[in-house]
């Protein structure tokens, strides 16, 4: 057995937010076409908000596995990542693991790289100024991997701690000023959207902090924060108005907090989850039709993409110079 160990320093200095977003296209149109599988996750609630999830799946290419991953959001107060766990690939002709790799980092990488990828597919093309609603560990890698598909040159962030806003900015204002950014705190919700052209929910809300009425014509919005059913960070004015898109039709419907609320309050129905990002990257669903439309894509989080950068670091520590052909 030639098991492979890749941590988080091996993740970060391997994966490039560019060759992540790379990867993920093709995991993501196979999912749509069938070609790669994902059942619902499993999670077991923990006390105190914390939890477990258990999500296997499937690549195209027969390579399979699963992350078992903690949920533990009041890491971020003691300067640990909020997720914790393993992704682990096994090999499909012989059913022998192949990798275990550190899942925290990848989360960080791969999520914002497939918001990234929804942005590119949604956006406007002339997108200039980007939103982020929340300064936790998923705001900076959503800054670089949105700044990778669009020319972005305003970034407003909002948190419930404006000192916390403040020092986000500062870490990351000579990488955003080389970029030709500038960024802004701003100090409520309405501020800090108003103009948008792409908003990020990035928090750990349990009740909605983004309402529709907040919204203006030609936005894209990629609803990350909430991983399942229950906590909304945003009201059903936003589902409502957007033109809604899922990574995963399937777990949106089950799982996806901010759906499910307007489902129960009657204000739409299935067919409001047009389908999912797959589709719309490889063509057979239309995205944005015009563009005044608000967009928005949720994002529940999928295996294919932790599978699929996973995949992308065993095969680069087996063969670093190799070119991988996405």
């Amino acid at each position: 057995m030639n098991l492979r160990f890749i941590d988080g320093a091996q993740v970060r200095a391997q994966l490039d937010l560019g060759d992540c977003i790379a990867a993920l296209r093709p995991a993501m149109i196979a999912l749509s076409q069938g070609r790669a599988r994902q059942p619902l996750r499993s999670v077991l609630d923990l006390d105190d908000g914390d939890a477990f999830g258990v999500m296997p799946g499937a690549l195209a290419d027969g390579l399979f596995g699963a992350k078992l991953i903690s949920v533990f959001p009041r890491n971020f107060e003691r300067g640990q990542s909020s997720h914790q766990g393993v992704i682990v690939l096994f090999d499909r002709d012989s059913g022998a693991p192949q990798a275990v790799v550190d899942a925290s980092a990848v989360t960080a990488l791969r999520t914002a790289a497939a918001s990234a990828l929804a942005t590119d597919a949604l956006a406007r093309r002339d997108a200039s100024v980007l939103t982020l609603l929340g300064y936790g560990e998923q705001a900076a890698t959503h800054l670089a991997a949105i700044s990778r598909v669009r020319a972005i040159t305003q970034v407003r962030i909002w948190g419930r701690s404006p000192e916390r806003a403040a020092a986000f900015v500062a870490r990351e204002n000579e990488a955003a000023a080389a970029r030709g950014q500038r960024l802004q705190v701003c100090n409520t919700v309405a501020a800090a959207v108003a103009g948008a052209d792409v908003i990020c929910t990035l928090t750990a809300a349990q009740e909605p902090i983004l309402s529709g009425d907040e919204l203006e014509p030609g936005m894209h919005l990629n609803l990350v924060g909430s991983g399942r059913a229950g906590p909304a960070e945003v009201d059903h004015g936003v589902v409502t108005r957007a033109r809604f898109f899922a990574d995963h039709r399937e777990s949106v419907l089950r799982q996806g907090a901010e759906f499910l609320r307007a489902q129960q309050a009657g204000l739409v129905d299935e067919s409001h989850v047009l389908g999912e990002i797959g589709e719309v990257l490889a063509g057979t669903l239309a995205g944005r039709t015009d563009e005044a439309q608000i967009t928005a894509y949720k994002s529940l989080g999928s295996i294919v993409q932790d599978l699929a950068a996973a995949q992308y670091l065993l095969r680069r520590s087996r063969e670093p110079d190799a070119p991988l052909g996405f």
